[in-house]
């Protein structure tokens, strides 16, 4: 076994110093602070670079590792099925919490006096993703070409591919080896890439929460506070209530679960990126004892069509509009906004201004509910985008784990061991 590092050189106690740093910068210095972000998007646009090769290694592998393509299909299924019942519970709960809390009464927002200006910056991708319906949503999972979807770091796309060559690679045999290996390899060292791109996370943090603090302000959070907090609060009722639930269900822990991934969860809390912890998540949950085979599978799969906190402010944001703007709605709209939103939730991921996008995509099914009033969450978009990012990420893991425990492929001692810190965790980029 390896010596721990000293608490002052571990990436967690570097991350929570960046965070108390970039917050006193935002309060004392907000000018300085705001031209801070430089270090936020060069940490986000590195992360962004190697996300999508790695997701492509690490699926294609698993898939051709496997040997039993019964076994990937069986844990493909599953992982669907289990995505498909959290995702509806996630977006019920933010309707019902969205109408017992009722964010937007009293606003009494006139949609004629908002600044449809606002909005251009998303609409052609609120086009492209409501059009089509649910034929256009396939044909949008389907890439051009597979380095078009690798250059636009489309994860979906990257991920069909993945599905298919591993498919395929796996089907070939013996004459599929020497590419299997070479994949492999690439995935070896795209992981050491990466590791070193993540010591650069408290830059990252640094300045993503200096300009935050510096450019918004606590000021910024007054007229939508009530939806903010009350976002916050039905997130941690998922994670806690329903997540828990499952984790016990499958035989975890889950406060101790939180606590193994705490480096990953500040780095996201800070970032409001799920993206920048990807490779990180996946190697830790190889380490507790599930199969790569499964975490390979389930991860990059979960990342597009599990966003369970997203789906939360999907239903919640759509209801928060309809109060705010005075607009009824009744059974049948709500039933039409759950079913579109199970099928625009899934195209979330990699979208710019992804949650003004889909949301936009969402109202177009229901035009009795101004899509103006978008405008009203563009200023706060950003902090709940970090329990949009937080709650994704835990929903992910969770959901990882309790495939792996369903299909048998959980070490459970190995769990336990590492859970309960009785054994040392290597570094991801080890």
């Amino acid at each position: 076994m390896s010596t721990p590092l000293p608490f002052y050189r571990s990436l967690f106690f570097q991350v929570v110093v960046a965070l108390v740093l970039g917050i006193i910068l935002g309060m004392a210095a907000p000018g300085f602070a705001v031209g801070l972000k430089f270090f936020s998007d060069a940490f986000l646009k590195l992360i962004t670079m190697i996300v999508a090769p790695i997701v492509f290694c690490v699926v294609v592998h698993g898939i051709a590792g496997a040997g039993d393509l019964t076994k990937v299909g069986r844990v493909g299924v599953k992982a669907l099925v289990y995505f498909e019942v959290m995702t509806t519970i996630a977006l019920a709960l933010g309707v019902l919490l969205g109408y017992l809390a009722g964010p937007g009464h009293g606003m009494n927002v006139d949609p004629s006096k908002l600044d449809a200006g606002a909005l251009s910056a998303y609409a052609d991708n609120a086009k492209r993703l409501s059009g089509g319906g649910i034929g256009g949503f396939i044909l949008n999972i389907i890439p051009t070409t597979s380095f078009d979807a690798l250059a636009r770091n489309d994860v979906l796309q990257v991920l069909f591919f993945a599905l298919l060559f591993g498919t395929s690679l796996a089907l070939v045999g013996d004459k599929g080896k020497p590419v299997t290996t070479v994949i492999e390899s690439a995935a070896t060292v795209l992981f050491k890439a990466m590791g070193l791109i993540v010591k650069l996370a408290p830059l990252g943090v640094l300045g993503a929460v200096a300009y935050t603090v510096g450019r918004y302000g606590v000021a910024s959070l007054q007229q939508l506070v009530q939806l903010v907090v009350l976002y916050f609060i039905t997130v941690l009722i998922f994670v806690f209530v329903i997540l828990g639930l499952v984790m016990k269900l499958a035989g975890v822990n889950l406060i101790k679960f939180l606590v193994y991934l705490r480096e990953e969860l500040m780095i996201v809390l800070a970032t409001a990126s799920s993206d920048a912890v990807l490779p990180q998540i996946m190697r830790k949950l190889e380490v507790m004892g599930i199969q790569k085979s499964v975490v390979g599978l389930v991860i990059p799969t979960g990342y597009s069509f599990n966003l369970d906190a997203f789906s939360i402010y999907l239903t919640l944001a759509v209801v928060f509009l309809a109060q705010a703007t005075n607009t009824p709605l009744s059974i049948g709209d709500l039933l039409l906004i759950l079913g579109i939103s199970l099928v625009t939730s899934k195209g979330a991921h990699g979208v710019p201004g992804s949650a003004i996008v889909i949301l936009a995509a969402t109202l177009s099914a229901v035009p009795s509910i101004p899509a103006i009033g978008l405008v009203l969450l563009l200023s706060v978009d950003w902090f709940i985008g970090i329990g949009r990012a937080l709650g994704n990420l835990i929903g992910n893991c969770v959901a990882t784990v309790v495939i792996a425990a369903w299909e048998g492929a959980l070490d459970r001692d190995v769990a336990a061991a590492v859970l309960n810190g009785s054994d040392l965790v290597p570094a991801p980029a080890e």
